[in-house]
Order: C-alpha cells, then sequence, then structure tokens
C-alpha cells in the first residue's frame, strides 16, 4: 500500500471529509513522526508498534566490486519494534 491509497480508503471510509483533508491529516501524522524521530525521540502507537532511532557506529566495510576498503560513516537509523495486537494479528 502506497501513501496516495490509504488517504483513498480513509476517504471512502469518511465520507463527510474531503479527499483534500484526509490527505493533510494523513501527512501531518508522517511529518510528526519524522521530526519527533529527527529529535532522537521514540513514538509508540500503542496495539501498533513503536519507532525509534538506532545508532550505527563508523565501520570499515568493502566495495563488492573491487574488494577494497571502504570507510563508512557512523549514522542514526530508524528503527520500528511492532506492537503485541499488531505481531497476534499477523499470526492468527
Amino acid at each position: 500500500m502506497i501513501k496516495s491509497e490509504l488517504v483513498q480508503i480513509i476517504a471512502n471510509r469518511n465520507p463527510h471529509l474531503f479527499q483534500r483533508d484526509v490527505e493533510n491529516i494523513v501527512n501531518a501524522v508522517f511529518d510528526e513522526i519524522t521530526d519527533s524521530l529527527a529529535q532522537g525521540n521514540r513514538v509508540e502507537l500503542r496495539g501498533f508498534g513503536a519507532f525509534s532511532v538506532k545508532n550505527r557506529p563508523a565501520r570499515e566495510g568493502r566495495n563488492p566490486r573491487t574488494g577494497d576498503k571502504v570507510a563508512v560513516a557512523e549514522k542514526w537509523v530508524p528503527f520500528f519494534k511492532t506492537g503485541k495486537e499488531l505481531r497476534e494479528r499477523l499470526n492468527k
């Protein structure tokens, strides 16, 4: 599912809302999650899961074509851990 499909499904379930309003709401939710993660905070959606950021320290990697050593810089990556309800629903 892509974001436009999500917007369409929510708009269809809520005919009293305009599609552009639903799109604004979905964008606002994603923007808030992104901003919170960028500040290093954790975002928890009960029953669904939790988003957080993890640090990957600098390391030495290899170029797969040439085999040469390459320095890989430290970076922060998003991490998602599923909630109990989501896991149970997936594993019925």
